[in-house]
């Protein structure tokens, strides 16, 4: 642990143990003044400062991975990737429908909203290392998809390059808050790897938009992979 890191750590008392840890954990951050790249404490020093089990505190630092602010280094411990408190920590999002279908198209319209706007900040504000990034993501899942037919986290990849583009961190910090609510049921649908194959060759004509600073394309494009999204939620759901 780091010399910055003397804040304390005190037992909690019973109750939702995972959201209590997750918010001591934030706050111990937030007063030790840890920054990026600092390691957090170790897993059995957190369960005994606040009297929680393993499994908990397992819990707590793989919520902390989704949202992508903290990293596992196998043998070496857990460092933090961005500042966190216990005000701005991001909670994890719930579905509370059983219906597959109806989840997905909930997901769907808060990702058009996003996406649309991503890839059009994107085309005005990107650079050329954006452009090479994008296309670097975007070369690897057309390898992966033509090898394998699909290409599911290479297609998350691709996008959090556009998400990155604009310059905006607020795009990556809402996508990384939704992330386990989006994957958990986006994995592979119905049971079907061809779930959305059809949108495959729009990626590429979303980064020739975005390449060009063509801000309409980018939208159009946007909205043609998720309209063929929408289709075959509708188509395979019946």
């Amino acid at each position: 642990m780091t010399e910055q890191a003397r804040a304390a750590l005190l037992p909690l008392p019973p109750a939702d143990r995972a959201q209590q840890v997750i918010a001591a954990l934030a706050d111990y951050v937030q007063q030790s003044g840890l920054k990026p790249g600092d390691r957090l404490p170790a897993e059995r020093e957190l369960m005994t400062a606040l009297a929680v089990g393993r499994s908990t505190v397992r819990e707590v630092i793989r919520h902390f991975q989704a949202l992508g602010v903290v990293e596992a280094r196998k043998g070496s411990g857990t460092y933090l990737l961005r500042a966190i408190s216990a005000a701005t920590v991001h909670m994890p999002l719930t579905l509370d429908t059983g219906h597959l279908r109806d989840i997905l198209l909930m997901t769907l319209e808060v990702r058009r909203g996003i996406e649309v706007e991503a890839g059009m900040v994107a085309a005005r504000r990107h650079t050329e290392q954006d452009l090479v990034t994008i296309e670097e993501k975007l070369n690897e899942m057309e390898r992966v998809h033509l090898s394998k037919g699909t290409s599911g986290p290479e297609d998350l990849a691709f996008h959090l390059a556009i998400y990155d583009a604009t310059h905006n961190p607020l795009f990556r910090q809402l996508l990384e808050q939704m992330r386990e609510a989006f994957e958990r049921f986006w994995e592979e649908p119905f049971d079907r790897s061809d779930f959305a194959r059809r949108s495959f060759p729009f990626h590429r004509t979303l980064f020739n938009a975005i390449a060009a600073r063509d801000q309409e394309a980018a939208r159009d494009e946007t909205l043609k992979i998720l309209a063929i999204v929408e289709e075959d939620i509708k188509e395979m759901s019946k």
